[in-house]
């Protein structure tokens, strides 16, 4: 009898925010399997990076060279179909994905180019299939960032949850969903920093054990950042740099405290300095890219070639459509997985409505943060570009932006303690709507792009299917269920953090 009793005690007890990571993971599963291994941008770089992180002759052999490697022919092969939209993934059908078969590739982080981390800690999953291989790895990156914002929830103060969940309600359709669940170090990068700022503040504003557990995140959140990619380890010290500009005492009073305090910061400052050492990538990016992978151009794209004040000043008022690459105005992928305007103009305009009424709550310091971190997610790519000689559309891409993106989102949804902002009921269900009807497009758009390519049409993804995984869920199926988790997700974290009249409760 007692049991049954505290059976019905702890189902009572349950709520909806309670079901929300499975959701999401659910959500963020359905994109794991909307695309084959080799999908995401440069894939065959990142893939080979992680097999050969430990060189043992096994996995991955020394090459012919210094600059080469032997490594399993499919993470070579496996981007049979990239930039060639009108080709599924069927092609990877005569590859041989046990690892028997190997070649030499010189395409990897062989000289240090990216920080080792990612590489390090994916490597651990490496096995004789690569493609159950990657794909462990793309459910580990899942449930890495749903275990940081989960976290985050549990341990931040009840007033700070807004930031937290809108940047990633708003900021992660499409380009966010498909790298947070891809094999790419991007996903570690947008995490981290998206999350790692937060994490940090939360540690200056609170004591006890919670100060020190958000520590904890922000120091892991930290090594995501830096570990993954060079300039994420940048925008994880502009994250820490701002925190210390909201925080940092007035006058005297106070600063003992927040002398110890700033310790960790400052080590994860150095930290990621540290990381950002090992990865030429960055240098190189500061000198401008050369031979990497372009994407879309801007509407009235220049076809002149621009030079000095020309080049210049092009880039300065076409940045925004790099950023909008991160919302469907460029393609996922290799870029050549396009999509239909409305999920472009459905989740900026939910951005851009959301991003507006956070912007009545305004002070000083959080003003400064703000036009500091704009200034840089324009002024940064604009110098990248030009001083390799590009225009916005070549060699830089908008992924590469979204980390800071994300921070952006997250500083302009603060808030002070004692005032907010908020939407009316029927906004929120707007901006839900939008945001799940824009996930449930381009998650069908992507689906499509591999199962068939994009030379066939029609709404059911089991028609005509070309590839697929040997997994009892069909891709209409994987949609259906990954559009609906999605959908349920928003309305439930949203209805918790912002819901009018609405009591924030610890959870």
């Amino acid at each position: 009898m007692r049991s049954n009793i505290g059976g019905r005690g702890i189902v009572r007890k349950l709520r909806a925010i309670h079901f929300a990571p499975a959701f999401a993971i659910v959500a963020l599963l359905a994109w794991a399997f909307a695309s084959p291994i080799g999908a995401a941008p440069d894939d065959d770089y990142h893939l080979v990076s992680t097999w050969c992180a430990v060189v043992d002759g096994t996995e991955c052999a020394a090459g012919t060279s210094a600059a080469t490697r032997s490594v399993p022919e499919a993470l070579v092969d496996s981007i049979c179909y990239a930039q060639k939209p009108e080709v599924s993934a069927s092609c990877q059908d005569g590859i041989d994905f046990t690892g028997t078969a190997n070649t030499v590739t010189k395409r990897g982080n062989f000289s240090g180019g990216y920080p080792p981390v990612y590489y390090a800690v994916m490597h651990t999953f490496v096995g004789h299939d690569v493609e159950v291989s990657a794909l462990v790895m793309r459910f580990v990156n899942i449930l890495i960032f749903v275990g940081l914002i989960t976290g985050l929830f549990l341990l931040l103060p009840p007033e700070r949850r807004p930031t937290l969940i809108w940047p990633w309600v708003i900021g992660s359709v499409p380009m966010g969903m498909f790298l947070l669940a891809s094999n790419n170090p991007s996903a570690w990068a947008i995490m981290g920093v998206g999350t790692g700022w937060l994490a940090l503040l939360g540690y200056l504003e609170t004591s006890g054990w919670r100060k020190w557990s958000l520590g904890g995140v922000a120091a892991i959140a930290t090594v995501l950042a830096a570990g993954s990619r060079g300039d994420a380890a940048v925008y994880a010290i502009m994250g820490i740099g701002a925190v210390f500009l909201l925080t940092v005492p007035r006058g005297r009073r106070g600063w003992k405290r927040y002398a110890l305090d700033a310790i960790l910061p400052v080590v994860l400052v150095i930290a990621a300095a540290l990381l950002f050492l090992t990865a030429r990538q960055t240098a190189a990016g500061l000198g401008g890219f050369s031979g990497g992978t372009g994407g879309s151009l801007a509407p009235g794209a220049a076809t002149a070639d621009l030079n000095g004040f020309g080049r210049f000043a092009y880039n300065f008022l076409n940045i925004p459509f790099l950023w909008a690459g991160n919302f469907g105005q460029w393609g996922l992928g290799w870029l050549d997985t396009s999509m239909p305007a409305i999920v472009s103009y459905g989740t900026i305009a939910s951005l851009v409505a959301v991003g507006f009424v956070a912007l009545r709550s305004m002070w000083g310091r959080k003003l400064v943060v703000v036009l500091a971190a704009g200034a840089t997610l324009w002024i940064l790519p604009v110098y990248v570009l030009t001083a390799g000689g590009d225009i916005v559309g070549e060699q830089v891409q908008p992924r590469y932006m979204l980390p800071l993106i994300l921070l952006l989102i997250g500083l302009v949804m603060l808030t002070r303690k004692d005032r907010g902002y908020s939407l009316s009921r029927p906004q929120l269900i707007l901006v839900i709507a939008t945001l799940s009807i824009a996930n449930l497009i381009a998650l069908h758009m992507n689906i499509r792009r591999y199962v068939t390519g994009i030379d066939a049409a029609g709404w059911n993804l089991d028609a005509g299917a070309e590839w697929w995984w040997h997994i009892p869920f069909s891709p209409m199926t994987v949609w259906a269920i990954g559009s609906l988790a999605f959908a349920a997700t928003v309305y439930i974290v949203v209805r918790e953090v912002s819901w009018p009249g609405r009591q924030v409760s610890s959870a």
